[in-house]
């Protein structure tokens, strides 16, 4: 009875958990063969012969047969009185196998084996599942919404296993149900508390690289290499590709026939804007095409200090910034470079730089207007004052301060 028993635990596991054949017939050889060492001293002389699809197992233990009076270890060797019981024929010196009953061990061994069985699984299920999203980390998987929390969603794969994708790694648009599908790729696995935890990223730039190859077969062949991107995750995004194939234009070939291959990415991204840029080792060329839409009249480049100031046409100033300065911010991550943007010389005599107002308006604030590409008084003027507090962070009270002093000096 406890034999039936036992092998239906083992049918159990096999049946739930994800176990190779030769693996669970290794593991279940293993915790046995511990059990003999414990109650026999050794497993040198046992056989243990598991089949997997019948559901048995059995054990058989050789012993050297000698004479009555010579038995030094009952587990090595057997009388020659007892094994004549077992085949008349045996002879002082021959091998005698018995199958070793699962009735052979108490009730106390047998739970034994089933608790050191049952840890040996979950020991090899949890190694299993790190090593197979270890190998995973940057491709894109896919799971069902399970359980919503406020810091972190659990999504579950096809084949149950808890993956984490935490609030940071959701785009902010993000908005998910219990049951929803969930594409995101794989950004790194922690063994926790001797779990592993795979974590995964929707706002990674991997994700974004793994959906173009996804979307665009000449990305996925190789034919068009993508050589960088960076992203605001929700907002804005900037891929730069290469082509090494003049015939393939590596900018059309990513965006498609009227958008028809970037559309599926920007709708799973929630309309977040992506811009394709023709990669170059030009660097100029480079930062021009980088701060697209934007027009540049001139660029002078730094590369010692890795800066770059950017002149522009009183209309292109707020292109090359962008919503939030987004499009500044990026063109810089993008292409490596500290992107300083002024206005023309001689755009406008009359303007005032901001510096000039130090006495007026801390430098700290002069510094943070700057950094969004307004240097001049008009320049700020030139923006609506909601415009100015979505893109410096400043107070509401504080903006309107500011624009009050500068319109004064053209009153």
């Amino acid at each position: 009875m406890e034999k039936i028993n036992l092998v239906d635990t083992f049918s159990e596991f096999k049946e739930f958990k994800n176990i190779d054949r030769e693996m669970m017939m290794a593991i279940l050889e293993e915790v046995f063969r511990h059990m003999l060492k414990k109650k026999y001293g050794t497993d040198e002389n046992f056989d243990i012969i598991v089949n997997i699809d019948r559901g048995d197992l059995e054990i058989w233990r050789f012993r050297d047969i000698v004479e009555d009076d010579k038995v030094e270890d009952e587990n090595l060797e057997i009388a020659y009185s007892e094994a004549v019981k077992i085949e008349p024929d045996f002879e002082v010196g021959e091998e005698v196998s018995e199958e070793i009953k699962m009735e052979d061990f108490g009730r106390r061994e047998i739970l034994s084996i089933r608790q050191n069985l049952a840890a040996k699984i979950a020991e090899y299920e949890k190694d299993n599942i790190y090593k197979k999203y270890h190998d995973k980390i940057g491709e894109v998987v896919a799971g069902e919404v399970y359980q919503i929390w406020k810091r972190e969603i659990l999504v579950r794969d096809d084949e149950d296993i808890e993956l984490i994708l935490p609030k940071s790694e959701q785009i902010p648009a993000d908005f998910f149900h219990k049951g929803d599908t969930v594409r995101a790729v794989v950004l790194r696995v922690e063994m926790r508390n001797n779990n592993p935890t795979i974590i995964i990223s929707r706002t990674s730039p991997v994700f974004l690289e793994r959906l173009f190859e996804q979307e665009v077969p000449e990305v996925y062949d190789g034919l068009i290499t993508v050589k960088n991107i960076v992203r605001v995750p929700g907002e804005r995004a900037k891929i730069a590709v290469e082509s090494y194939d003049d015939r393939i234009d590596p900018v059309g070939a990513c965006v498609g026939m009227k958008g028809s291959r970037i559309h599926g990415i920007v709708r799973e991204l929630k309309n977040e804007s992506i811009d394709v840029i023709n990669y170059t080792n030009n660097v100029s060329l480079y930062i021009t095409r980088a701060l697209s839409p934007a027009k540049i009249s001139a660029i002078n480049i730094d590369e010692e200090n890795g800066r770059a100031e950017v002149y522009l046409k009183h209309d292109q100033v707020s292109l090359a910034i962008g919503k939030g300065g987004h499009n500044i911010r990026l063109a810089g991550r993008l292409t490596g470079y500290e992107i300083d943007v002024f206005r023309e010389d001689g755009a406008d005599s009359e303007d005032v730089a901001l510096d000039d107002f130090v006495d007026e308006i801390d430098q700290w604030i002069i510094d943070v207007l700057k950094n969004i590409g307004c240097d001049t008084a008009k320049s700020v003027l030139d923006l609506s004052e909601k415009e100015l507090v979505n893109r410096t962070d400043l107070e509401e009270e504080t903006i309107k301060e500011v624009l009050r002093i500068l319109k004064s000096e053209f009153e």
